[in-house]
């Protein structure tokens, strides 16, 4: 019974931290496309 609760354990931290970086992931593409394509005027 402990295999199968640490075994379930494992899989809800995987999933909770692919999730993150997921989120993070998107957050960066949203900053590049904010930021990248800015004309500086000289």
């Amino acid at each position: 019974m402990k295999k199968l609760l640490l075994i379930a354990l494992a899989a809800a931290g995987a999933v909770f931290a692919k999730k993150k970086l997921d989120e993070s992931k998107q957050e960066q593409a949203l900053w590049a496309a904010a930021t990248d394509n800015v004309n500086k005027s000289n």
